[in-house]
């Protein structure tokens, strides 16, 4: 571990970085010792997000923690936007609003049963995925700028959902402000084409079913039965989001010196939150989110159809939210109210009980934080609780622990299908590499995550599902 860096277990689940060099605040890590055995490199990371300008409170970083560009996935930071608080693109990541999505069937696993290989064939043949273009929708005329302000509420509106859907949807379905005039004209040709597309890396389509309720009254609120079958979605914004990461960093790089801001790593490029380079990135910020909303809408409308024909299932939406965002919120600091800037990448926010954003059905028992398990383990269903801390927010999945190109080399993609089939999981890989590359041995324990979240208070846990098949790039 790097000098200075050195982690003091204040009470469990909870470490401190105390600040050190340029750091302006320290460093909280909500973990197990057994989860940061191998974060050293990641702990750097949190320590160097500590010397944004603005930064309030600690630089936090949740029980997945693992490296990423900039910032640890993982981590989150607020700025104080009244104080010239800045905002990074590294602070969101490349994959803006990548997020999770469950929907809840009207039938349990047994009624599934005979019906899950002609459901699995169906998902196979209707859901898009893989590095390249492809999606459920390809956008007329200027549809595409309609996705990109309009999010889940544009879809719905064209047919692709129904009005609840934008209820159950991080806010309602579109994010604010968006500003279609800061994405490139680059950014929109990558876009165009894969609108309604999982992508590859680590995201899916999993028909799951509720194996275990922990939490009887929330889940019944949430409309989850032990023993009912769920569909879940893991993707983003594709080729349009990274797009905008990769502009907005350079701008920001450039910009910089401007404003007399130095950073010990160029991936955590910054400007204020109110200058125009900063403007302009949560602008085309909000639109990749709204993209990657609309991505999921049309995705559940894929998964929906497949479901009704197949099975004669309906799904309903429990929830839709991201893990990659940046977000202007007002939270008490130091005993008074500020407008912060708060940067969740790889952590999903996990808003309290009675908080005004969430929906009317939902206000009294928590925000639902979904959080998926890797390549044949469990997912969770959490709850936001009171007093949560870095800002409410919590984990957002199990953490990676062996690359890509390490984990493609501990199981081939056929060795694995063949495995997670002997434990009754349908599989429908669009490639073998791609498949390898996800096998669970390159995570965390997904598990041992949820509980370390729960255990620093962070959260609390709903429901366990377990997956009976899984659609993958």
């Amino acid at each position: 571990m790097a000098p200075g860096t050195d982690l003091v277990e204040e009470r469990p689940y909870r470490f401190r970085i105390a600040p050190h060099g340029p750091m302006r605040v320290p460093g909280v890590v909500f973990a197990s010792r057994g989860l940061l055995a191998d974060a050293e490199k990641s702990l750097e990371q949190v320590a160097n997000v500590a010397t944004l300008p603005g930064i309030v409170g600690a630089s936090y970083a949740m029980p997945d923690i693992h490296w990423g560009y900039g910032f640890p996935i993982g981590g989150v930071a607020a700025t104080d936007v009244g104080t010239g608080g800045v905002v990074s693109p590294g602070g969101v990541g490349f994959d803006i609003s990548c997020g999770v999505r469950l929907l809840a069937a009207d039938a349990d696993r047994r009624a599934l049963r005979p019906a899950l290989p002609a459901v699995m064939d169906g998902l196979d043949r209707a859901i898009p995925r893989g590095a390249g273009p492809g999606g459920v929708w390809r956008p007329p005329g200027d549809g595409l700028e309609r996705i990109l302000r309009g999010g889940s509420r544009y879809a719905v509106a064209e047919g692709y959902g129904e009005e609840r859907d934008l209820a159950r949807c991080e806010d309602g379905g579109a994010v604010a402000d968006a500003d279609v005039t800061r994405v490139s004209e680059r950014a929109r040709e990558r876009g165009l084409g894969q609108v309604g597309s999982l992508g590859s890396a680590n995201h899916f389509l999993e028909v799951q079913e509720v194996a275990e309720v922990y939490d009887e009254r929330i889940a019944a609120a949430f409309g989850l039965v032990p023993g009912q079958v769920c569909v879940m979605i893991h993707c983003g914004s594709r080729g349009l989001g990274h797009q905008i990461c990769t502009d907005h960093v350079r701008a920001m790089d450039r910009a910089m010196a401007r404003y007399g801001i130095a950073v010990p790593d160029r991936q955590l490029a910054c400007t204020p939150v109110g200058s125009p380079e900063g403007r302009a990135y949560l602008g085309a910020m909000a639109a990749a989110a709204n993209y990657a909303r609309a991505n999921r809408q049309l995705l559940s409308h894929a998964a929906r159809r497949v479901f009704r024909r197949a099975a004669g299932m309906r799904l309903s939406l429990v929830y839709d939210v991201s893990h990659n965002l940046a977000k202007i919120e007002t939270h008490g600091v130091a005993g008074e109210c500020r407008r912060l800037c708060v940067h969740r990448k790889g952590a999903t926010r996990a808003f309290p009980p009675g908080h005004p954003e969430l929906p009317p059905d939902l206000r009294e028992h928590g925000q639902p934080v979904l959080i998926p398990g890797t390549m044949g383990t469990a997912s969770y269903v959490l709850a936001g609780v009171p007093g949560g801390d870095a800002f409410h927010s919590t984990c957002h999945g199990a953490g990676r622990v062996l690359s890509r190109h390490q984990a493609a080399r501990t199981v081939t993609g056929q060795e694995l299908r063949a495995r997670l089939e002997a434990h009754g999981i349908a599989v429908r890989p669009r490639s073998w590499r791609g498949l390898a590359e996800e096998t669970p041995e390159a995570y965390k324990d997904v598990g041992e995550v949820v509980a370390a979240s729960e255990g620093a208070g962070l959260c609390r846990t709903v429901a366990r599902l377990v997956p009976l098949g899984v659609v993958k790039g």
